[in-house]
């Protein structure tokens, strides 16, 4: 407990360093008493202990304020207590029998998250899973066995050529699920983006056209929010050409937003920003009994139909996995000591600060934005320009010197330890810092400290 205390105590502290950096064959080599061998006898106590100061003290701090990483950052004491809890439990989700209390707090969530999505007056369904990508896999999944049944039975030679549509600017993990699923990743059609990265509802409708002569067309993704850009696909526009083509329309959510006449099925990710320990993620399907039906094997060991209570608790059968841990718990204790109310100041403190760094960099010389306008989301993308790149006119030349300066930069904040913030090329643009809030530890001044940070990084570069 000490030492999770300290870790804690620490991990707050915004002159503590976000990390400890050793590369990996110093990690393997071992450092200053703290070893990753395995050995045959028991180590002492004290060793322990040690290895669990150690374990902490090398990662990194992803509660830090300075850490912009990732967009699941912060560590929330209550969800915190809710993880703890949850392990101290240490049951399984697939049936009412051995988890009672998860299984019925479940339902109650999916319920609540149905009603903020705007399905409120519909019989929909979901279910947990472990992360956005997983969840995105089911919306494929449920897609496929709405459309051909006989999937389940007669597998893919029974189908014809299906094809997904994603935007340019979607998550990976569509073309993961279609790699895994049997579809393919050829058949994943990206649909054009706007310079703002929304999907281009014209593009859409000509892709869906011209896959018909070799394709079924099966399924749109689209996204409220979208990883790098923080963009909000067309929705409205996008269901249209879905109901005209008879498709399903899945909604990848950064956000939560009423989406009641757009969506077939929805990801929404609570590690995110809404700040949930990981992992947290739902996907929800507004016709409830298809993941029963599209998942279920009826194993009795596990799921027998004459058991005393309701067995439309055991939910284990809707899921492709078996074993499932209980992610509920820790967002059911967070949403009970905030409130929605409290997620909804949560979120705008992270809107509030995308829109300070914004007007930050748009005031500074040195900075220059990847496209304009005002952040949607709490993504901001940008390039750090130093002075002997400052004289050079936009080209090629520059462009490739650009390109190396992110790249410097970061590793340079990862061997110091000071802050941490991403960066990526997407599509024609060079390498680019992406700086996404979600920490509601993260302050004006921490902003201030990074936009510092890079350029003392990257003055004589």
């Amino acid at each position: 407990i000490d030492i999770l205390l300290n870790y804690i105590k620490k991990t707050y502290d915004e002159k503590s360093k976000v990390l400890d950096f050793h590369h990996p064959h110093q990690l393997l080599e071992g450092l200053e008493g703290f070893s990753l061998e395995l050995c045959d006898q028991p180590e002492p106590l004290e060793q322990i202990l040690v290895d669990c100061r150690d374990t902490l003290k090398y990662g990194v701090k992803t509660g830090h304020p300075r850490y912009f990483n990732q967009l699941s950052s912060g560590l929330d004491i209550v969800g915190l207590a809710g993880e703890w809890l949850s392990a101290s439990a240490n049951t399984n989700m697939f049936t009412y029998e051995i988890a009672p209390v998860f299984t019925v707090m479940e339902e109650i969530l999916l319920k609540k998250m149905h009603e903020m999505v705007g399905w409120g007056d519909t019989e929909a369904d979901g279910i947990f899973s472990p992360g956005g990508t997983i969840s995105n896999l089911y919306s494929v999944l449920v897609a496929r066995y709405k459309r051909f049944p006989e999937i389940k039975t007669k597998g893919m030679t029974a189908l014809p050529h299906i094809a997904l549509f994603v935007s340019e600017h979607s998550h990976y993990s569509i073309k993961k699920a279609a790699a895994v699923l049997g579809i393919g990743t050829d058949n994943v059609i990206a649909v054009k983006c706007d310079e703002r990265g929304k999907m281009i509802p014209s593009d859409l409708e000509a892709k869906i056209l011209k896959s018909k002569r070799q394709h079924t067309p099966l399924y749109v993704n689209a996204t409220a929010g979208t990883t790098v850009y923080g963009a909000f696909d067309p929705l409205e526009n996008i269901a249209d050409i879905c109901k005209k083509y008879g498709l399903w329309m899945h909604v990848d959510v950064m956000l939560f937003i009423n989406i009641s006449l757009t969506a077939n099925s929805v990801t929404w990710n609570p590690h995110k920003l809404m700040g949930v320990p990981l992992q947290c993620s739902a996907f929800l399907v507004r016709e409830k009994g298809l993941l029963q039906a599209c998942n279920q094997m009826c194993a009795g060991y596990l799921f027998q139909p004459d058991k005393q209570y309701d067995t439309t608790y055991d939910t284990g059968d809707k899921t492709i996995q078996c074993g499932r841990h209980a992610d509920v718990f820790k967002l059911w204790l967070m949403w009970k000591a905030k409130g929605t109310r409290g997620f909804e100041i949560l979120i705008n403190k992270s809107l509030e600060l995308a829109e300070y760094l914004y007007k930050e960099l748009n005031s500074r010389e040195n900075f220059e934005l990847v496209f304009d306008g005002e952040p949607e989301l709490t993504n901001v993308c940008f390039w750090y320009i130093p002075p002997s790149l400052r004289s050079i006119p936009k080209g090629p030349e520059r462009e490739k010197l650009l390109h190396q300066v992110a790249p410097k930069i970061k590793a340079q904040m990862i061997e110091e330890g000071t802050t941490m913030v991403s960066y990526q090329p997407h599509a024609d643009k060079v390498n680019f810092f992406r700086m996404v809030f979600s920490n509601p530890a993260t302050r004006k001044s921490d902003v201030d400290f990074l936009l510092e940070e890079i350029e003392r990084l990257g003055k004589d570069l």
